[in-house]
């Protein structure tokens, strides 16, 4: 009984074993990942109780760093949401509250400023606490690893490229609206001038007080100075320049400069672009006095804080743009032509107009920043006096050259002659001669050469002399006598006519005006007395007196006398039909002259003897004209006629160049 109780005892103690194992496997079992866990946390937990393990003076010693890295970081982290605090205000349009919008931004600026400062003196201190914590093993190394890895990363952003990152690009974004702004204003009030339909010739032009109004200024100089503070300055130059250039362009558009961008291969001479020439002294005036006047006083209320190069510059560039290049590469074009005698006034006319603006240029156009313009004006004013006294010194060469060309077919006054007259004349006048003296004094100088006024007027002399002499040539070129005469009774009486009263007249003198109108007088009387004046003695009267029985002998005599007459006068009219008398007066003179020499005698012999052949069956053949239609043919003479040269038709003038004379002149080669 005794063994069966032990032995059930055993069994429950076996049992309850059993039992006690199986719980404590179990509980085995689910305690594994449990331990798994605590062994991976067991590095962490050691890294934070490495503190504790650490020397005490380190860890009395870690507080203080921590402070004054703390300090400026959190300081910096303020700033940095004070940045994004002002975005919406930065990203609204200026135009409706600038004065706010720029205080806005400089706000912005100088938080910038305090975080470019900052930033690098906050990254130092935590540089100091992760050295310190290396240095005394108060933290992990994978925690100080990290640590410096997020220092290097703002040490990044520190860089020149990557600091815009501070604001997340706000100050680009407020000054690109800044810009537009700057662009609107001066847009929506630059307004081109108003422009009268004669405005480019005699009127002036309605000129505004100010090219912009005073507020609009007030609000483009602070918007300047916030741009030009974040280094914007080249932009809002080229903003003003694109602006401002544009509106002078469109303010001389009325004016229909198409003219200036004329090449050399476009036109043959100077002659046929005289009209633009003119125009061109105009329009320069007016655009230099007016227009880029404006501007220049525009750039500098404008530019006036940013120092006299800022302005200058933008001035340069605004009025290169807006085309004070092409009016003076316009003159060079014009130096660079053909030359003729025409070029020579024109030149003249080129160098009055830019003498005339020469202190608007000085003081427009004077500083360093309008070099270019500078050599272009130098350049050109060289090229007009050169050419200039080249072409009026080789006048008495090309006169010459002349010397050996055919005189008029008809008798009338050469083209050269009546050119030179009126174009010596042009240059001696008011208007020429002042700018003609400066051109050749300054010509000189260049030279080291002192010029006198006597220069001058010898050249123009020795230029009419030339012309005197011209015409003793072509006189002893005609194989008619009676034409050559005619010839010499022209020009004579124009030398007088033209030149009486006049300023080459009185250089020449009232002695050398007679002698021409004394030798008009003596080369008219020859060529009536070898002409005209033979015909009245073919009609003699000798043994006409009428007896009775003699009649029949009379008629044949006054039938025989008057076809000679005839036969004379028909030839020496034809002959003479074509050639010409150049003045009017001296023609109705002339044919006065002949009429009183022929007329008379002709009435007073058709009336004693008319009736002696007018019944006779072939009367007409004999009483071939009448008194009236002779006197009208001869009333007729000399007219001048339209003479074709090529394709064009020309009139030989008294006084004025035809295109024919201008093409020889100029076309003669020059003698070296």
């Amino acid at each position: 009984m005794a063994n069966l109780e032990t032995l059930v005892a055993a069994r429950k103690s076996l049992k309850l074993s059993l039992e006690k194992s199986k719980a404590l496997g179990f509980a085995l079992e689910k305690a594994g990942p449990r331990l798994d866990e605590i062994h991976q946390r067991l590095p962490s937990l050691e890294a934070a109780v490495r503190p504790i393990r650490a020397q005490k003076e380190a860890l009395a010693a870690v507080g203080g760093h921590i402070d004054r890295a703390v300090g400026p970081a959190a300081a910096v982290l303020k700033v940095f949401d004070a940045v994004h605090g002002l975005e919406k205000s930065l990203l609204s349009d200026p135009r409706s509250d600038l004065g706010g919008y720029l205080s806005v931004l400089k706000r912005l600026e100088e938080a910038l400023r305090f975080l470019a400062d900052n930033c690098q003196l906050a990254i130092q201190w935590l540089e100091d606490i992760v050295e310190y914590l290396e240095d005394n093993a108060v933290a992990d190394d994978r925690y100080i690893s990290n640590l410096k890895k997020s220092l290097k990363s703002l040490k990044e952003l520190q860089s020149d490229d990557e600091r815009a990152r501070l604001d997340g690009g706000l100050l680009d974004a407020a000054l690109v609206k800044l810009e537009n702004e700057f662009r609107r204003l001066l847009t929506e009030n630059s307004v081109p001038l108003p422009m009268s339909s004669a405005a480019s010739s005699e009127q002036q032009p309605c000129i505004a007080p100010s090219p912009l109004p005073v507020t609009v200024i007030q609000k483009l100089q602070p918007i300047l100075d916030r741009l030009t503070a974040n280094g914007r300055l080249e932009r809002c130059m080229s903003i003003y320049v694109d602006v401002r250039s544009a509106n002078v362009k469109a303010s001389l558009q009325p004016l229909n400069l198409d003219y200036l961008e004329i090449s050399i291969s476009e036109f043959n001479d100077v002659q046929s672009i005289e009209g633009y020439i003119s125009d061109w002294g105009k329009h320069l005036e007016f655009a230099v006095k007016h227009l880029y006047e404006a501007e220049y006083r525009l750039c500098n209320d404008v530019f006036e804080k940013m120092g006299p190069d800022v302005w200058m510059e933008c001035f340069s560039k605004t009025v290169a743009q807006a085309g004070i290049l092409a009016f003076l590469q316009f003159g060079k074009t014009v130096t660079e032509s053909k030359k003729d005698p025409i070029k020579l006034l024109k030149l003249l006319d080129i160098f009055a107009s830019l003498n005339k603006l020469r202190l608007d240029f000085n003081r427009l156009f004077g500083g360093k920043a309008c070099a270019e313009i500078q050599t272009l004006t130098r350049d050109l004013i060289k090229a007009v006096i050169e050419g200039a006294c080249e072409i009026f010194w080789e006048l008495l060469v090309q006169v010459e050259l002349q010397r050996q060309t055919q005189p008029p077919p008809n008798g009338s006054v050469p083209g050269l002659v009546s050119f030179i007259t009126n174009y010596c004349n042009r240059l001696l006048g008011d208007d020429y001669r002042p700018i003609l003296t400066q051109v050749l004094v300054i010509h000189r100088s260049w030279k080291k050469e002192k010029f006198q006024e006597r220069l001058l007027t010898e050249a123009v002399l020795n230029i009419i002399k030339a012309l005197e002499l011209n015409l003793e040539s072509w006189f002893k070129m005609y194989g008619d006598t009676t034409l050559s005469n005619l010839f010499m009774m022209n020009n004579h009486w124009h030398f007088y006519k033209h030149l009486k009263g006049t300023k080459l007249g009185e250089l020449l003198g009232d002695a050398w005006l007679r002698e021409h109108e004394q030798y008009k007088e003596y080369y008219a009387t020859i060529y009536l007395r070898e002409s005209w004046a033979k015909l009245p003695a073919l009609l003699s009267r000798e043994g006409l007196i009428l007896f009775s029985g003699g009649r029949a002998t009379a008629r044949d005599l006054v039938k025989k006398r008057l076809k000679a007459f005839n036969e004379a006068f028909d030839e020496m009219y034809k002959k003479q039909s074509n050639w010409v008398v150049s003045e009017k007066d001296l023609r109705e003179k002339t044919c006065q002259m002949v009429v009183q020499a022929i007329v008379p005698v002709y009435r007073s012999y058709m009336q004693n003897y008319g009736p002696l052949v007018e019944q006779d069956a072939s009367a007409s053949k004999y009483a071939k004209y009448t008194v009236q239609a002779l006197e009208n043919m001869l009333s007729s003479l000399f007219q001048q006629k339209l003479v074709k040269h090529g394709s064009a038709k020309t009139r030989h003038s008294n006084g004025k160049l035809n295109n024919v004379v201008a093409n020889q002149i100029c076309s003669a080669p020059a003698v070296m």
